[in-house]
C-alpha cells in the first residue's frame, strides 16, 4: 500500500513539472531598425486617432541562443503587428513556431487577468472613512467592479477616490508588446537575427508651399513630409523611408489588426453602494521624452540664399516611389513629425485663371491654377507625393494666403495644374450671336476686373456627344477668330485679359 502511495506522489510531482519548459531568450529591443511608411491610395488629412496606412519595419537583433531547443522574445515591436507577415532570417536551423504573446500590460488587462485573486483595495466604508483592506475581484471589466470582502460584496460607485492595488503581475502579461519564436539548435552560439513585419497604424503625407516672387512670375516651393504613427511603440533612431504609389493590400473582413489594438482603458458601470469608485493604479510601461512627442510644427521658412535644397531623396520602387531620409530620425509612438523633402527657390510658374466650358454651353465658375512643369530646366525634376499646396502672396514683409489645393502623385517631366480654388475678378459667359453664311456663331467673353492683366484659358467641350450618331468620330468643323489648341477632344483659347478688360472669342460650327 505505501509503495502504492508512493507510486502516485511520484507521479503527481513528475505531472506537476514542466517536462517540455524550453529555456525562453529575451531581446528587450532591436539594435537597429528601419521603418518604411505606405500611405493609403486616395486617403485625405492625417488623423491619429485613425491612421489606416501601414509599414514594413526591419529590425537587426543579436541573440545568444543556448543548444536545444528555446524560445526567443522579441520585445518592442510594433503594437499593430500582423503576425502572419513576420520573416525572420539569421537563424540557422529556422523556426518552429512563432506567436504573439499574450495580452498587453494595461488597467483593463491587468483587472481581467486579477480575477479571483486577492488585491488591496482602498476605499471610502460605510461611515465615509477611508480604509485598506484585502479583498477579492469578482467580476469582469466590462461591467460593475466587485469586490468580495471580509464583510461581504460590495461594487464600485465610481466617483475616483479609491484605487486597486495589484500583488503582482498575472502571468501572460507583457509590457511591451512581444513576438515569440521557438528554434532548435544542436549548439550554443550568437547569432544576428533580422526581423521584418507589416505593422497598421501609419500614415504620412505632404504638404507644399509656394510663395510668389513680387515679379509673379517665379515662387519659392518648400515641401514638408509629415510623418504620422498611431502605434503605442516608437521606434528610436530609425532608418526611414516613405513610398507613393498605389500598393494594393487584400485585407480579410475579420482582420483584427493586431492583438494590442483597441481600448485598453479600465471604465465601470456604476452602481449605488457605499463605495465611490474602483480604479486601478496606472501602469507605466515607457517614458517618452519631449523632443519624442513630435508635435505638428509651424514652421517658418526664412532663406538666407537661393540654394537649392533637397533633404529627401528619391527612388524608382517598380511602378511606386521610395523616398528615403538621409538621416535617422525617431518615429515616436503616438505622434507625428516633419521633415523636409526639398527647398526650391525662384521655380517659374504660371497664374492662369481657368474657364470650364459645358458642351451646353454652360461656363463653370473661374478657377486660378499653379502651373509649372516638372523638370530640371524649370527649377524642379523631381517625383511629387500627392498633398495639399498653399499658395502665398507677397504683401509687403509679409504673406498673404491667395488660395489652397492638391496635386496627385506626378511623374518627371508632367505640367501640373493645381486648382488653388475659385475666384470672383475674372469672370466668362456667351452672348447671342447671329448665324452667318450657314454658320452656327456664339461670342464667349471674358472679363478682368482687377487693375493687373491675367492669363486667361477657356477649354471647351467639343465631345461627340454634342453631334448626330453619323457625324461621331469624325474631325470636328469648329472655327474661331483666334487661335485654338486641341487636346484629348476639346479646344483651349488661351489670352491675356489687359486690366480692367474684356476679350470675345467667337466660335462658329
Amino acid at each position: 500500500m505505501r509503495t502504492i502511495r508512493a507510486l502516485i506522489l511520484l507521479l503527481a510531482a513528475l505531472a506537476a513539472w514542466p517536462a517540455f519548459a524550453q529555456p525562453a531568450i529575451t531581446s528587450p529591443g532591436p539594435d537597429t531598425v528601419s521603418v518604411t511608411i505606405y500611405t493609403v491610395p486616395g486617403g485625405g488629412r492625417l488623423d491619429l486617432s485613425w491612421l489606416q496606412g501601414y509599414a514594413l519595419i526591419t529590425e537587426k537583433r543579436t541573440v545568444r541562443i543556448p543548444a536545444g531547443r528555446s524560445v526567443i522574445r522579441f520585445e518592442g515591436v510594433a503594437s499593430g503587428i500582423f503576425p502572419e507577415s513576420a520573416l525572420i532570417t539569421g537563424l540557422p536551423d529556422g523556426v518552429l513556431e512563432k506567436n504573439l504573446d499574450a495580452d498587453l500590460l494595461s488597467p483593463r488587462s491587468l483587472y481581467a487577468r486579477s480575477f479571483g485573486r486577492p488585491v488591496m483595495l482602498t476605499h471610502r466604508n460605510a461611515n465615509g472613512t477611508m480604509v485598506s483592506e484585502r479583498a477579492i475581484i469578482r467580476s469582469a471589466p466590462g461591467g460593475a467592479a466587485i469586490f468580495e470582502t471580509r464583510d461581504g460584496f460590495i461594487t464600485a460607485d465610481c466617483t475616483g477616490s479609491e484605487a486597486i492595488v495589484y500583488d503582482d503581475v498575472p502571468a501572460g502579461l507583457s509590457a511591451k508588446p512581444t513576438l515569440s519564436i521557438e528554434t532548435n539548435s544542436p549548439v550554443e552560439r550568437e547569432v544576428t537575427l533580422s526581423l521584418s513585419y507589416l505593422a497598421w497604424g501609419f500614415d504620412w503625407q505632404v504638404n507644399y508651399v509656394a510663395t510668389m516672387r513680387p515679379d509673379g512670375k517665379r515662387a519659392d516651393l518648400v515641401a514638408w513630409v509629415t510623418l504620422a504613427s498611431g502605434d503605442m511603440t516608437s521606434f528610436a533612431d530609425a532608418e526611414t523611408m516613405v513610398v507613393a504609389g498605389a500598393i494594393n493590400r487584400e485585407e480579410d473582413d475579420d482582420d483584427s489588426r493586431g492583438r494590442f489594438g483597441g481600448d485598453q482603458s479600465l471604465r465601470f458601470q456604476c452602481m449605488a453602494t457605499h463605495v465611490d469608485r474602483v480604479v486601478a493604479e496606472p501602469v507605466t510601461v515607457d517614458a517618452i521624452s519631449a523632443e519624442d512627442v513630435g508635435q505638428f510644427p509651424n514652421r517658418n521658412v526664412k532663406r538666407n540664399s537661393d540654394t537649392v535644397v533637397d533633404a529627401i531623396t528619391a527612388e524608382d520602387l517598380g511602378d511606386v516611389k521610395l523616398y528615403r531620409v538621409p538621416e535617422r530620425t525617431t518615429v515616436a509612438s503616438n505622434s507625428q513629425k516633419q521633415v523636409l523633402l526639398f527647398d526650391r527657390p525662384s521655380v517659374p510658374v504660371e497664374i492662369v485663371y481657368r474657364a470650364e466650358v459645358g458642351i451646353e454651353d454652360n461656363v463653370y465658375p473661374i478657377s486660378m491654377l499653379l502651373r509649372l512643369d516638372n523638370t530640371k530646366a524649370r527649377g524642379l525634376g523631381i517625383p511629387l507625393p500627392r498633398g495639399d499646396v498653399a499658395l502665398f502672396e507677397p504683401l509687403g514683409e509679409r504673406r498673404l494666403l491667395a488660395g489652397e489645393g492638391s496635386i496627385y502623385d506626378r511623374a518627371v517631366g508632367e505640367r501640373i495644374d493645381i486648382d488653388m480654388g475659385e475666384v470672383d475678378q475674372v469672370s466668362a459667359g456667351f452672348v447671342p450671336a447671329a448665324p452667318k453664311r450657314g454658320w452656327e456663331s456664339r461670342v464667349l467673353t471674358a472679363t478682368n476686373a482687377n487693375p493687373y492683366p491675367v492669363q486667361f484659358e477657356a477649354r471647351i467641350d467639343l465631345s461627340d456627344q454634342t453631334l448626330p450618331v453619323e457625324d461621331r468620330g469624325k474631325p470636328r468643323r469648329v472655327r474661331g477668330d483666334a487661335p485654338l489648341s486641341w487636346r484629348n477632344g476639346k479646344a483651349y483659347w488661351s489670352v491675356e485679359i489687359p486690366a480692367n478688360s474684356t476679350v470675345t472669342l467667337r466660335l462658329r460650327k
